[in-house]
């Protein structure tokens, strides 16, 4: 069917996508695709989720904390808490300093003050549950002796994310009935009470300077199972944005992850769940290594399978977040009911927007496909932020020439040639913002194949890469850059279509 361009143009305007970047979504409740992931997540079968950057772990997480608590605490009787938030990168940042000086056992201190701060803030002092929580005064109580005991302050008033950071390093340091404390930036001073005024009389006198936190733990955990078991309630805490609160790759992320991944086991409870979102890559980096990781067959026992998306996922998406605009659902006919209930509808509304393949060709891929194997990464991992960032490009790029030619008739509301340059968009994109930026380590190597080929032979990468060849393309593996395949006995590695644009590369395959 032929649409006036100008008809056109006006209608891609109306045309929104949503954004790539979870905290910005406008989209993400109400075209939310609830992948196998969410399933186990919301049954509470999984409690750390592992994903390629873009693969949806953020928003996920956004879908739990902003849109399901109330459905939760009615349905399931869970509290939804959470902890680092789209803001929280900044607030650690603050306290690089300090964290610095902690061991590995020190955070995990710290983390399990962290776990307990929060659920005392948004659990426990939050109104929403006051009711629930009526006829728990003598468990709530025994919660506060427990942390009392631990050393573990409270802050009577509303406090911000910064605060309880603040004072959970200060419950790490020198222990004194009450303290006074001016936390990084200029955020005030904050007054920390370990004990209420009744309590003065009875203070404990603290000969050392440190406490062995882990002895506390167990009290500290029961009581809080004894009041969630009281209330009829569990509590889920999730933590999100690891990748940006410590510096990449550096021995203080490490630390930090490890001892939080730790502390997930001290956690090990029906009532208490902590529920990490955690990067496939930096999982790998903070498991491996000579000194081992005693905790990780429990750590992986309730882990997610990493996030994946199909072709029929991406679609289902790209549909989604098309039609939740009522005027571009009643200019092509699309119904709604049907959309929901069959993924042949789906692709049939999806080929009202775009065309059928993207080159002419008896044996070309339809669209999807083909959109789908071009934002695929060495892994066969396709992301919904890649999915969004290229038709994000080719909208606009349509919307261009449309505005250039508005006597014209289009066959495709986006077409082809839109499509493609939104690849190369795409490409230039993750060439600066993923690769170079998120692989400063690796990226030395990746430069070596900048204006070559797409593909090498065993021999060519040797040359390329040097003696240790084998050991770099195993990293560079890991991330995505490269594929293997093998033909005729021989290995072939490939870099895949999404890096190619960016990276200048021609088709074709280097043999030495």
């Amino acid at each position: 069917m032929a649409y006036s361009n100008k008809d056109l143009a006006g209608l891609i305007q109306q045309l929104d996508l949503g954004s790539s970047i979870a905290e910005l979504d406008n989209l993400l409740e109400t075209a939310r695709i609830e992948t196998s992931v969410f399933g186990d997540l919301a049954s509470d079968k999984v409690d750390l989720v592992p994903g390629t950057k873009g693969s949806g772990k953020s928003a996920l997480f956004r879908i739990f904390v902003e849109f399901l608590p109330a459905f939760f605490l009615k349905q399931q009787k869970v509290v939804i808490a959470h902890g680092v938030n789209r803001a929280g990168d900044s607030v650690f940042h603050a306290f690089k300093s300090e964290f610095e000086k902690l061991s590995e056992d020190d955070f995990q201190d710290f983390w399990c003050i962290y776990v307990i701060s929060l659920v005392h803030e948004q659990f426990l002092k939050n109104p929403l549950y006051a009711k629930s929580l009526v006829d728990c005064k003598g468990e709530i109580a025994q919660f506060k002796e427990a942390c009392f005991q631990a050393r573990i302050p409270e802050i009577k008033a509303k406090k911000s994310l910064k605060d309880v950071l603040a004072w959970g390093l200060n419950a790490l340091k020198a222990m004194k009935p009450s303290l006074k404390y001016n936390p990084p930036g200029d955020v005030g001073e904050v007054e920390l009470t370990l004990f209420g005024d009744s309590q003065k009389s009875a203070v404990p006198k603290l000969e050392k300077q440190g406490v062995d936190l882990p002895r506390y733990m167990g009290k500290i955990k029961d009581s809080l199972e004894k009041i969630l078991q009281k209330s009829d309630l569990s509590v889920w805490l999730m933590i999100d944005k690891l990748d940006e609160i410590f510096p990449r790759r550096s021995a203080l992320e490490r630390t930090a992850l490890r001892a939080l991944l730790r502390t997930m086991r001290v956690f090990d409870s029906k009532l208490i769940r902590l529920k990490i979102f955690l990067r496939d890559d930096m999982l790998n980096e903070v498991v491996r290594g000579g000194e081992g990781f005693v905790a990780l067959t429990h750590v992986t026992a309730r882990k997610a399978d990493t996030l994946r998306w199909s072709e029929d996922q991406i679609l289902a998406m790209i549909v989604a977040r098309i039609y939740s605009n009522d005027l571009i659902r009643s200019f092509l006919g699309v119904n709604m009911e049907n959309l929901n209930a069959s993924v042949e509808y789906k692709s049939q509304a999806f080929y009202k927007v775009f065309p059928p393949t993207v080159h002419r060709g008896t044996r070309q891929s339809p669209t999807i496909r083909w959109i789908y194997n071009h934002t695929a990464d060495g892994n066969g991992v396709v992301t919904p932020r890649d999915a969004i960032d290229l038709l994000t490009s080719a909208k606009q790029h349509q919307y261009d020439l449309l505005a250039s030619n508005p006597s014209g008739t289009s066959e495709s509301i986006i077409g082809s040639q839109s499509i493609q340059y939104g690849l190369g968009e795409l490409s230039k994109h993750k060439r600066s913002t993923y690769l170079e930026a998120e692989f400063p380590h690796l990226w030395p190597y990746m430069n070596k194949f900048c204006g070559q080929k797409a593909e090498y032979a065993e021999k060519a990468m040797r040359r390329i890469l040097g003696s240790d060849w084998k050991e770099i393309v195993l990293n560079l593996r890991s991330i995505g850059f490269l594929s293997e395949t093998s033909t005729k006995g021989q290995r072939v590695y490939s870099i895949p279509y999404v890096y190619r644009k960016g990276l200048e590369l021609t088709q074709g395959k280097v043999e030495k």
